[in-house]
């Protein structure tokens, strides 16, 4: 007979040690759990799901820029946790880093997170089902329109996993792996040290062939990998109008969040769930729409900004046109410049007036 898993008696580990090389040049000066979303931290809004969770011990498995997460949070005290970071010194891939992290471990249960993830699943209904089918470990599997850009997994009827699939044009379900899993410790402690594993390729078929119970937590709600520059502004654009669920948001949900020191003209147009950090500047007649303005930066009067980010300094000028592009820290965009798809701008690098277009109206 097992005991029930409390969400009090259970662990937290959440992983944030990779590089974040799909969202650069942002994370050269951040990593990507760090990057400002809907106007704090991402990990702030995975912290506030823990807590309501009812669970306070979480541990961080950190390796890229690890000092900037203790810096910030600390002992977690401040955010009604309890904090403690482990460093990766070499990369041990998914279930290496959880093995890593095992010393620091308390509870009989540990429910492990991707550290790229915005999701709205129920997290005590993923205990509770771990619970009552005492399963080995317990896999959060989101529901998606087009499984076929994932690896699959499918379940019987009584919700057990059977197999893991790599991509296939015609996945024979629907269901994903989502990053959330509730293990056991005894299987966390069975995973092997001082080298590279993957929990998806590696620990979890291992554990199928074992016979080891997998249990699937099937759920339909909210789920984003904000892995990309185009999913990061689609997450934060979605926790400022309360899309995305949080309890962080540094404000009201809404159509924009403008933080303290902010300047924005009366005539400017604000929309799709942008974000204007702190101290930064909006000018006349400058429309801003499903964007991020980190810290400091600067759009100019009469330009346009769409589905981009900014980053902290960045400079935009006046009537420049912006519409899915990255900014690094301190860029400046000269007036009239036009920037379109999935542009990337280096840190401190300057575009003169009128230097880049993609039409032939200048």
């Amino acid at each position: 007979m097992t005991s029930e898993v409390r969400s009090d008696a259970v662990d937290a580990v959440v992983l944030v040690g990779g590089k974040g090389t799909r969202l650069r040049p942002l994370t050269l000066s951040a990593p990507k759990p760090m990057l400002p979303t809907a106007g704090t931290p991402y990990l702030s809004h995975l912290f506030s799901r823990i807590r309501e969770a009812g669970i306070r011990h979480v541990v961080l498995g950190t390796s890229y820029r690890a000092e900037v997460f203790e810096e910030y949070f600390g002992d977690g005290k401040s955010i009604g946790l309890d904090l403690e970071y482990v460093v990766e010194e070499e990369p041990l891939d998914t279930a290496g880093a959880i093995r890593n992290v095992y010393d620091k471990l308390r509870a009989d249960h540990v429910i492990v997170f991707n550290g790229d993830i915005i999701s709205g699943s129920d997290l005590g209904e993923q205990l509770r089902l771990h619970r009552e089918s005492e399963a080995d470990v317990t896999l959060h599997l989101q529901r998606v329109p087009d499984p076929s850009r994932f690896g699959s997994v499918p379940t019987d009827e009584t919700g057990r996993v059977q197999a893991f699939l790599e991509k296939t044009p015609n996945p024979p379900t629907d269901q994903i792996n989502a990053g959330c899993y509730v293990f056991r410790r005894p299987v966390i402690e069975a995973i092997p040290t001082g080298r590279r594993v993957s929990v998806e390729r590696e620990t979890f078929p291992q554990l199928l062939e074992q016979g080891a119970h997998i249990q699937g937590f099937v759920d339909a709600s909210y789920w984003l990998d904000v892995g990309t520059p185009e999913a990061f502004v689609r997450g934060s654009a979605d926790l400022v109008r309360g899309v995305a669920p949080t309890s962080a948001l540094p404000g009201r949900p809404g159509e924009f969040l403008v933080l303290d020191g902010a300047s924005v003209a009366e005539d400017a147009q604000l929309s799709g769930g942008s974000t204007i950090g702190v101290a930064a500047v909006v000018g006349s007649r400058a429309k801003i729409h499903g964007s991020v303005l980190f810290d400091g930066a600067a759009v100019s009067e009469g330009a346009v900004v769409e589905h981009s980010v900014l980053g902290h300094g960045a400079r935009v000028g006046a009537g420049a046109v912006l519409r899915g592009v990255v900014l690094g820290d301190g860029v400046s965009v000269g007036a009239g410049c036009e920037l379109l798809e999935g542009a990337r701008v280096w840190p401190d690098v300057v575009l003169p007036d009128g230097s880049v277009r993609f039409s032939s109206d200048a």
